[in-house]
This record gives structure tokens, C-alpha cells and sequence, in this order.
């Protein structure tokens, strides 16, 4: 069982621009010996924006809710839209809205101007809004790569059921929406640069269930609504449980060859488990309100950053260039 190192959650909410108002869990510029970019390598930054009421936006054509036009390179931004619509475009031509569940993933690279608004009729009528945006690392290798962008529906991402390990029944206990990455075989829905593992997760019965996650990645669990334990330790809604870092071992498994009978070796990745227990409220009930969290795990890219703003690089001089390629007029280019 991967163990918990620590819960991270007493951040104060800030607002980006006006449209999202979120706590940042996870900022790669923090320099704590106890949770820096090492400690969430390849993810740089988590932003959770918890359920907010936005009154109807009467003046969504001249002032909308979001953030305007501004730089990234070097990385990758992901957002989740659980509820409202984020509407995006973006300097390649890359645009679109999101609605509740779907993912926009959208790869900086070599360098791209982009601006995230309320979509106009999320603005026009107001209602809950909630989101999580992260920012995923490249490894030097794709620093600059083409810039793209990959519009993912919740319609065409895998649905696993989560079942009770308690029962020889095996109920239902929740389901689990693979964005990216594997989940026994079955495939996510993203395009990835490097190994990533993001698994939208809803309990929404008593029980206890076990995740298994490579143990060569970082794990990152965000619990959003409500509240359960996690390898028995209680997490509420809005914290973030950061688990001890990678053993990176591996196993050395045996197959036979079903043509000469032979044994063969290979090399897999050992896993480690995580188990979500969400308890009964009685001994007699067994339905209980939902619970949604958020899996992150990742393999280490294990190079050097150099960071300031918007631009992840590798070097001060890849970051100085950065800068200069903005200021006169080659950003991207």
C-alpha cells in the first residue's frame, strides 16, 4: 500500500482573472523542502476551483468572466469542467467549449497565446462553476513541439466500475472516468508526452475499493465533494493527500511462449494499492451522497527547470531566449 506523506488543503482561494476562483494546491515555484516540483515532477501546477455561484452576466459581449489573452511555453495545461462551461481559444486557431465532464488538454510546446472565458451561455445565465486546471511538464525532448489541442469528451472517455472488495457479490460501488493513462489494460482517452495516470473518480455507495498505481510514479489524490477515508486516514473535500515518493522497482515476471513451450522474462513496473473507503452513515444504510475526487499520478521527467510566469524551460538561457523571442515579436515561431 503506498503510504500518505502528507495532506495538503490550508491554501487560501485566489481569483484568476474573474472567472475562477481556486486554491492552488500544487505550485512548482514554491520552494518547500517538503513539497516542491520533485515532490510532483511531472505536474507543475494544480488549481481546484470548488463549486462557486456566478450570478447571470448581463455584459458577457463587452466584459465576459475568465482570463484574457496571455503566453504559455514549454508545458502542457489540462482543465476539467465539472460544472459550467469553459469557452477557449487559442493563437493556432484552436478553439471550443467544454461542458460538465469534458476535458480540454492543450500542449504549449514551442509557444502559444490562449484566453479561457465562461462560455456565453454559462455567462448569460449564471449558475455553479467548478474546475480544476493542472499544468503537466514536457520533458526537453518535446519542449517545442507542435502546439495542439485535444478537445476529449466525457462521451469518449473509458468508464471503469469500481467494486466493493468487501463482498463476494462484488457491488457497485462508483465508477471512474480514465482521462489519460491505463487502467488494467483499458486506455484513457489523452494523448501523452510522457507515462501519466489522470483518473476522475465518483464513490457513490458504501464500500472500500482499491486502486493500483505504478509505484516508478508521483501520486497526487485531490478529493473534491465530500468526504472519506483514504488508507483509513479521513480526507475532507478541497485537500490534497501527497503520498511518499516512488520506489521505482520493478518486478521480473515469467510467460511461456505458446509455440516452443519456453519461459521468457520480462521486465513490468510493480504497483502499489490505494484503498478509498466511504463508509455508511448506519449499519442499515448503504446509500450515501456521492464523493468525487481526482487521481494524479505520474513518472518523473527528473530534468532541471527554469521557470518565471508562463514559460517552463530546462535553462536560464532557454528562459531568457523565451523572453526576447516575446518582446519581439518571434514567440513561437
Amino acid at each position: 500500500m503506498r503510504a500518505i506523506k502528507h495532506i495538503h488543503g490550508d491554501k487560501a482561494p485566489h481569483w484568476v482573472g474573474d472567472g475562477f476562483y481556486v486554491k492552488t494546491l500544487v505550485n512548482h515555484l514554491e520552494d518547500d523542502p517538503n513539497f516542491n516540483y520533485s515532490h510532483t515532477d511531472p505536474f507543475l501546477l494544480l488549481d481546484y476551483g470548488k463549486p462557486t455561484t456566478f450570478a447571470p452576466n448581463p455584459n458577457y459581449e463587452a466584459q465576459p468572466h475568465g482570463v484574457g489573452q496571455h503566453p504559455h511555453k514549454g508545458f502542457e495545461t489540462v482543465t476539467i469542467a465539472y460544472s459550467g462551461e469553459i469557452s477557449h481559444r487559442d493563437s493556432t486557431g484552436g478553439n471550443g467549449i467544454i461542458f460538465e465532464g469534458d476535458v480540454q488538454w492543450m500542449t504549449a510546446g514551442r509557444g502559444i497565446l490562449h484566453e479561457e472565458f465562461h462560455s456565453e451561455a454559462f455567462g448569460q445565465r449564471g449558475g455553479v462553476f467548478s474546475m480544476v486546471q493542472m499544468w503537466l511538464n514536457l520533458p526537453s525532448a518535446h519542449k517545442l513541439t507542435e502546439p495542439k489541442y485535444q478537445s476529449i469528451r466525457r462521451t469518449d472517455m473509458p468508464i471503469i466500475e469500481l467494486l466493493d472488495d468487501s463482498e463476494a457479490a462484488q457491488t457497485t460501488i462508483g465508477k471512474v472516468a480514465i482521462i489519460a493513462g491505463e487502467w488494467q489494460d483499458i486506455t484513457g482517452a489523452a494523448d501523452t508526452f510522457t507515462p501519466i495516470n489522470l483518473w476522475d473518480i465518483e464513490l457513490h455507495a458504501a464500500g472500500s475499493t482499491t486502486l493500483q498505481v505504478s509505484n516508478s510514479h508521483n501520486v497526487l489524490l485531490l478529493v473534491q465533494e465530500g468526504e472519506l477515508l483514504v488508507n483509513d486516514t479521513s480526507i475532507a473535500a478541497g485537500q490534497l493527500v501527497q503520498f511518499i515518493a516512488p520506489t521505482k522497482n520493478t518486478i521480473n515476471s515469467q510467460t511461456i511462449d505458446s509455440q516452443t513451450g519456453q519461459s521468457a522474462s520480462f521486465i513490468a513496473d510493480a504497483t502499489d494499492t490505494i484503498q478509498l473507503t466511504y463508509p455508511a452513515t448506519s449499519d442499515t444504510e448503504k446509500t450515501v451522497a456521492p464523493v468525487k475526487l481526482l487521481l494524479l499520478s505520474g513518472e518523473p521527467i527528473g530534468e532541471p527547470i527554469a521557470s518565471y510566469g508562463p514559460f517552463v524551460m530546462n535553462t536560464q538561457a532557454e528562459l531568457k531566449q523565451t523572453f526576447r523571442d516575446y518582446q519581439t515579436g518571434n514567440f513561437g515561431k
